[in-house]
């Protein structure tokens, strides 16, 4: 039996040129010279092919990092030495990622032993390239199909995601030249009966993910996951581009963007499906005095995903609209998901969404409010706001007296036009 010894505590440097070795060692035999077995207390010797004299009981250095070199070759290869830059290293290692959470059994476990680790499922989702597969998905659907192609494809669609055609303005399916189209299609104007008695209405048809009150200001995506208020609409705008801003400086983000004495901050977030109509309205009478966009990843917001990634509307691409109506501040953010590159708000011709390049972390503002129009731009309830390219999210923020009560439950389906809330 032969024995080695243990590696050196200091591990030898992480980047060598490796090549092939031989490792010599010299079996002790007893004393009577007849046995080939080692002595129970003996360590056998490792002799080096270098110079004489190295033969003694504590092997070279060169011959304990040739003892490691399977282990260090086998590094190498899954791109985990320091010596690689970091896009090298995810590169290497995101393609074992994958197989590491497909295959059954654990059975790329035995090379977490010789230190590779995969990315977590979150880190390995972040590194899609959403924003790319968007665009090429927004290419697609510009495609105009053959006439004789159109009904499949629609039909296909229409039972995928269960989407109520008799409710389109257009319901012939030859009439819509593309997917982008059929995507965007109106509806009847009956369809949606506005609600005249509430204040607030749904400004899209979706599924309600949370509703409530804001606290510490932090604001629920779904149950038990929260993202900052101050990092989904951005730093506050100044007192110029809002004039209902009169908060005193020193207070909390939330603080100061509630206006009126006895007011408190609500939020809303309803769910767009890739079934559900595209275009959303404006949720009730307000003046849009600023936008502000930020472009971002295009990750999916389905409430699965918002579940598992937090900060989730954060990261993702969205255009928030700030402005005022009879209680004081409102906001409507319409948050970009995956193979959603575009949100299109029909009063704003400067906006372009899901650009090739951007900052990140940057965003962009751009006020209405100018020497010619001082008031901003006047919304109606139930008026056309603007559209997306396929289901998202729309959320909003906005201040009401303490007395408003939401008329919904989470998860609940919703339909443009039924109310939010009453006071």
């Amino acid at each position: 039996m032969v024995r080695c010894y243990k590696a050196l505590s200091n591990p030898p440097p992480s980047c060598y040129n490796l090549r092939k070795v031989k490792i010599h060692v010299r079996r002790l035999r007893s004393g009577n010279g007849g046995s080939s077995s080692c002595a129970g207390d003996q360590h056998p010797q490792l002799e080096s092919p270098g110079p004489a004299g190295s033969a003694s009981g504590t092997p070279s250095r060169r011959t304990r990092f040739r003892l490691q070199f399977p282990q260090l070759a086998l590094r190498r290869r899954l791109g985990q030495l320091s010596c690689m830059s970091r896009p090298a290293l995810k590169l290497r290692s995101w393609p074992l990622t994958i197989l590491y959470y497909l295959l059954p059994f654990g059975a790329l476990k035995p090379l977490t032993r010789v230190g590779w680790r995969p990315m977590s499922r979150v880190a390995l989702y972040k590194s899609v390239p959403t924003r790319l597969l968007s665009r090429a998905w927004g290419r697609l659907n510009q495609v105009e199909l053959p006439t004789w192609l159109r009904k499949p494809v629609y039909s296909l669609y229409i039972w995928t995601f269960g989407v109520n055609m008799k409710e389109a303005a257009v319901e012939d399916l030859h009439h819509y030249r593309n997917l982008s189209e059929f995507f965007r299609r109106k509806l009847k104007p009956q369809a949606r009966p506005v609600c005249c008695v509430h204040s607030v209405i749904s400004p899209s048809d979706g599924k309600i993910l949370n509703f409530g009150q804001v606290k510490n200001c932090e604001v629920e995506q779904v149950k038990g996951v929260t993202y900052s208020l101050e990092s989904f609409l951005g730093p506050r705008i100044s007192t110029e581009e809002m004039r209902f801003s009169q908060a005193p400086a020193g207070n909390s983000f939330q603080q100061q963007l509630v206006t009126k004495e006895g007011n408190e901050l609500y939020h809303c977030v309803i769910y767009l499906a890739p079934g559900d109509y595209h275009c959303f309205h404006s949720p009730t009478d307000w003046t849009v005095s600023h936008r502000r966009h930020f472009p971002g990843s295009l990750m999916s917001v389905n409430p699965g995903v918002a579940r598992w990634i937090k900060e989730l509307f954060c990261h993702n691409e969205r255009v928030v609209l700030t402005g005022d109506w009879k209680h004081g501040f409102f906001s409507l953010t319409a948050v970009g998901a995956t193979n959603v590159g575009s949100i299109r708000i029909y009063f704003d011709q400067d906006l372009h969404t899901n650009s090739p390049s951007y900052s990140k972390g940057s965003y962009n503002d751009f006020s209405f409010i100018s020497n010619n129009n001082k008031e901003g731009i006047p919304m109606r309830k139930g008026e056309h706001l603007g559209e997306f390219n396929l289901g998202s999210t729309i959320v909003l923020i906005f201040e009401a007296p303490k007395d408003f009560k939401f008329n919904l439950k989470a998860g609940q389906k919703i339909r443009f036009g039924e109310a939010l809330g009453s006071l």
